[in-house]
């Protein structure tokens, strides 16, 4: 199988080989799961020449017939080895019935190395912490990041190549197609149908697929700003639509579990309270975005900290958007007990906006470290001790 490595995910899977945790690897449709899986079963096989690989793929027609634990657990038994370690890759468990049971037998007998790719965080929160509390491990995969999407399209890095990261985002298959705008939208469109149906509509039965395209086209058109269900639900209405906040709630949370979306909460940085009304939302594919509503220079504020934001989220931050005597930063990073803040801006054009962009994080008394992200060209700065970062370095060099 040809393929790129993307040895982020290999080195993050690395210490949990032969721990007894199932491997589970998560993330939107088209990220790339199922050639982590053919990467991962290369690296097995340099190092156990008898490996005994028993792959399932539920997006293959050849495998149809898996459709249930007891269906799951005879192929199992059909092809495992007694004599050589058996290693289980299943990619898009979720099309599998209680697939958990079958896992869980498997487990508890030491019978296989278990790997399994999903497209719906319910996998954690629903399936496997059921039946398998405290036996998986999960590696988050994302679309590619701007350094992975140069190494992908064999691109220079330069603003002409940040541009087309911007405007046609990070999933891996766009490498198949050529970089011109009708014919990548035209492709993505597909991919944000196969989403749209297999991974919200069937899994969640739902049957007002209008109301839920035209909620996806207001979150996409939103990003970054701070909105909330009753918010979403008064615009619809507007457009005559007629839903309440808790349907747009359980619709908005649908989304998020395909991780179609992020939901990101506002935080109190003095209290470290948690706001319970009024949430930002953000892409996992901006690519996805501009299929829907267009790409437009207009956006250029919302489209970089979208960007910013899922790079942070590769990167392995927690992201929670801040809140100060009334005044918003952007995200709050937290990993392995250190605290980052960010503002992100397009210029920093005069003083007003210099004013506004710092000012918010100087109001913040702690010792962490702060930082503006701007599209201004230069090489290193700093104004009353905070960091001021180009966007294309930060997410490039970071």
């Amino acid at each position: 199988m040809k393929y790129i490595s993307r040895n982020r995910y290999i080195d993050a899977v690395t210490p949990f080989l032969n721990s007894g945790l199932i491997k589970v690897f998560t993330g939107q449709r088209r990220v790339g799961k199922s050639y982590m899986l053919y990467q991962l079963i290369d690296e097995i096989k340099k190092k156990d020449k008898k490996a005994n690989i028993i792959y399932i793929n539920k997006e293959h027609y050849d495998f149809d017939y898996i459709k249930d634990n007891a269906s799951l657990s005879l192929f199992f038994e059909q092809h495992k080895s007694l004599t050589n370690k058996n290693y289980l890759f299943i990619d898009e468990v979720q099309e599998i019935d209680s697939f958990e049971k079958s896992l869980r037998s498997i487990q508890a007998k030491d019978e296989a190395e278990i790997f399994i790719t999903g497209s719906n965080a319910k996998l954690l929160s629903g399936e496997l912490s059921t039946f398998l509390s405290g036996r998986y491990v999960e590696i988050k995969i994302y679309g590619l990041s701007f350094k992975e999407f140069l190494n992908f399209h064999k691109l220079e890095y330069n603003t002409e190549s940040f541009n087309k990261y911007l405007k046609y985002g990070g999933l891996p298959g766009i490498k198949n197609v050529v970089l011109e705008e009708d014919i990548v939208f035209d492709y993505l469109r597909n991919i944000y149908a196969a989403i749209l149906f297999k991974d919200v509509v069937k899994r969640y039965n739902i049957r007002n697929i209008s109301f839920l395209e035209n909620l996806i086209k207001y979150l996409a058109d939103n990003i970054g700003c701070i909105v909330s269900a009753k918010k979403i639900s008064d615009y619809l209405k507007s457009q005559q639509i007629k839903v309440t906040p808790n349907i747009v709630l359980d619709y908005i949370n649908y989304l998020a579990d395909a991780f179609f979306i992020f939901k990101v909460q506002r935080s109190d940085i003095s209290g470290k309270k948690i706001f319970e009304v009024g949430e930002k939302y953000f892409m996992e594919d901006l690519g996805l975005r501009h299929s829907l509503i267009g790409y437009k220079q207009n956006d250029i504020n919302k489209i970089l900290e979208n960007i910013v934001f899922l790079h942070l989220k590769i990167m392995g931050y927690e992201v929670s958007v801040g809140w100060e005597q009334g005044k918003e930063i952007d995200f709050i990073c937290r990993k392995k007990g250190e605290t980052l803040y960010i503002q992100v801006a397009y210029l920093i054009t005069d003083e007003k906006v210099q004013e506004r962009e710092f000012g918010n994080l100087l109001m913040i008394k702690d010792n962490y470290p702060k930082m503006v992200l701007s599209l201004d060209n230069f090489t290193g700065n700093s104004y009353k001790g905070i960091e001021h970062k180009n966007i294309m370095e930060f997410i490039y060099n970071v």
